[in-house]
């Protein structure tokens, strides 16, 4: 039976228009010379077209002015060599609207020519409208609000300026109606708006805050978790959807930030973490403002990982360029001597290195810090942390120290943040209240079920610092997760479950070991083991000055891609007395070296733009140039931590008395 060649006649074909015209993409029917033959609704709508406007005009009308002479030039090669093109093989398409406006849009390409029609179908669908692009992209905005938020919190002057703006910039990344922050007054019983935005007039302007929100505001106080509430049918016409959050300073709630959506789709869970991070930031900024000692035990927040460590390196960066020109000016002879000036430069330099802490402190529970063991005396730590949290936390805990004098080893900032981690989860597991016990006592050695887990065995032995509570406890099941990635009991949006992984690792980076013991109903007790001091340890650590001060005439190669940054660290080393050679990246600094081999140190950031990072530099001199002492500098904590073995280390900001010091070891140890 002879079978016909495949023909379809496009004005008799009814299916073949209906299928067209009922498909969810844009579809387009092409001929051969690029002309526009069919075009379904969905293409008339995304290209901004009306009726049969599309019909019989070019494809390349649709392309942007820009790339509309390699696309006549594609579409032609396509024509000698039809084939199919499946959607997603090319990302970075866009096309133009009739108005002028372009979008971003995936094609994919059917050619007919295999039945005997001259024509290409052209799948298009816009790629902005996909559901998860679109969270995507509002993602990405709450992250932009919470990096501007941070970088004004660094160089904010007046913390009251900067807290007005919170409400405006909820609302503006929300899509909100109103916001307002409420804290509460030192008796805890009432509230005072102490800024607010909202479209009615005098909504949130006087001391009026409406009823809804005051209740709501009391119940995030008093559970100290987010909480949602919708308007009943007898509620005013402007009444809308609330979401609220907790204001918390070192373990207390201290207020809450609402806002008030007139959709309830508008406060998702992508919104509530965004507030929440928001809140957590607002809260680091008034932290700030009550003292000195608030910020140097501020309650690690959960949330702060919002906030990425580039935007951490960049703000290091900017400190570093303003302590130091504020270090320089503060020595030159027209300031020395005045007494205003000086007082002027102390203030600016103590809040350059309040910001300093301050965005460190934001990378504390997301990122693993660079261990600085250091004698501790662990009884009066345990101490000072007993009467810090007797301050902050819930009165109806009790807080019990039971110490014996113990000498250990161990980083002071991570060690005192590992036990904070610890009497936060104690506080969360006794929401009636209970007693929270700190004991400190000498051990010889580990118990028998955490023997296994030791890399290695100190001499002198351990100091073992257990916290205890009398809340709920822990099931089996739980205590067999307890200290895993991102495990953690809490409601969504309480915990990010880093808490006691954090708090391991930490206990093994430092040579020890963590023991857990939990009841149901009765309560645990978190054990740390640290080294204790022993005849054979260094005390002086790793700042030891180790050799006095730097030779005179020291040729430095100074690598550094960031200008601003470079000249401060130019002046600090021409202070010093040493003879600099700046690259603002690695391939130029290799330049140099290998036409001048006379240089004393290399110091170079890690982080170096697009080109080689500092540490493939310093393995591009350890080959090349075995016997250079180098010294790598970075602002982003991570970096340091990845990069830390058998290599000196400065922290940026750094003073040039840091940046001294940190020579003075890189020489010594070469020597």
């Amino acid at each position: 039976m002879e079978h016909k060649p495949f023909s379809f006649d496009i004005e008799d074909g009814k299916v073949f228009r209906s299928i067209f015209a009922a498909y969810p993409d844009a579809l387009l029917l092409v001929n051969a010379e690029g002309t526009i033959v069919l075009a379904n609704p969905f293409a008339v709508d995304l290209l901004g077209y009306s009726g049969d406007a599309l019909i019989g005009l070019p494809v390349e009308a649709l392309v942007p002015d820009a790339v509309r002479p390699r696309h006549a030039a594609y579409r032609h090669a396509y024509g000698e060599q039809p084939r199919s093109r499946p959607m997603g093989t090319q990302m970075d398409l866009v096309a133009r609207r009739r108005d002028g406006s372009e979008v971003r849009v995936e094609i994919a390409l059917s050619p007919l020519h295999d039945h005997g029609l001259p024509y290409v179908v052209a799948a298009i669908r816009d790629v902005g409208s996909y559901p998860r692009v679109q969270q995507a992209l509002q993602r990405a905005r709450y992250a932009e609000h919470l990096a501007h938020f941070g970088r004004l919190a660094v160089d904010a002057r007046d913390t009251q300026a900067l807290l007005a703006q919170v409400p405006a910039m909820a609302a503006e990344a929300l899509g909100a109606d109103a916001a307002l922050v409420l804290l509460l007054e030192p008796d805890g019983l009432s509230f005072r708006l102490a800024a607010g935005i909202g479209l009615t007039a005098n909504k949130f302007a006087g001391p009026n805050v409406p009823r809804d929100v005051l209740e709501l505001a009391t119940r995030v106080v008093t559970t100290g978790d987010s909480a949602r509430s919708s308007p009943s049918p007898s509620c005013a016409a402007d009444a809308g959807h609330l979401l609220a959050v907790p204001l918390s300073d070192r373990g207390r709630t201290i207020g809450a930030l609402a806002v008030r959506c007139a959709s309830l789709q508008r406060l998702g869970d992508d919104e509530l973490r965004f507030l929440d991070s928001l809140a957590s930031l607002l809260a680091t900024l008034l932290q700030r403002e009550k003292s000195e000692e608030a910020l140097n035990h501020a309650q690690r927040l959960e949330t702060v990982g919002q906030l990425t460590g580039g935007i951490a390196h960049d703000f290091n960066n900017l400190l570093t360029v303003i302590s130091g020109n504020l270090q320089v000016l503060e020595e030159m002879p027209g300031y020395v001597a005045e007494p205003m000036a000086q007082q002027l430069l102390g203030a600016a330099t103590r809040a350059a290195r309040r910001g300093a802490e301050l965005t460190g402190k934001l990378l504390a529970f997301s990122r693993r810090q660079v261990l600085q063991p250091t004698v501790i005396d662990a009884a009066a730590l345990l101490h000072s942390l007993g009467d810090m949290l007797r301050r902050t936390l819930d009165q109806r805990i009790a807080i019990a120290l039971d110490t014996d004098e113990a000498l250990c080893l161990a980083d002071p900032v991570q060690l005192e943040s590992a036990l904070l981690n610890i009497a936060i989860n104690a506080r969360d597991a006794m929401p009636q209240g209970g007693t929270l016990a700190f004991t400190c006592r000498s051990v010889p050695a580990l118990p028998p079920e955490l023997l296994a887990e030791a890399t290695e065995r100190p001499k002198s032995g351990y100091v073992a610092i257990t916290v205890a509570d009398t809340g709920t406890g822990m099931s089996e099941a739980v205590q067999e997760h307890a200290f895993e990635p991102f495990f953690t009991t809490k409601e969504v949006g309480r915990g990010t479950g880093l808490g006691l992984s954090t708090v391991y690792g930490f206990a093994k980076q430092s040579r020890g070991a963590i023991g857990l013991r939990s009841t149901l109903g009765v309560g645990t007790a978190i054990t740390l083991y640290l080294p204790q001091l022993g005849d054979e340890d260094d005390i002086d650590g790793p700042e030891t000055d180790a050799g006095g001060r730097l030779p005179p005439g020291l040729r430095v190669l100074l690598v550094e891609d960031d200008a601003e940054v470079r000249q401060v660290a130019q002046q600090f080393l021409a202070a010093m007395g040493c003879t600099v050679t700046p690259c603002a990246n690695a391939e130029a600094a290799i330049e140099v070296l290998d036409a001048d081999t006379a240089f004393d140190l290399l110091l170079s950031d890690i982080s170096l733009g697009s080109g080689l990072r500092g540490t493939e530099l310093a393995q591009h001199v350890e080959h090349r140039r075995p016997q250079l002492p180098m010294l790598l500098m970075s602002g982003f904590s991570q970096e340091l931590a990845d990069t830390s073995a058998g290599r000196e280390l400065l922290q940026k900001p750094y003073t040039r008395e840091a940046l001294e010091r940190a020579m003075v070891r890189v020489l010594h140890a070469a020597r």
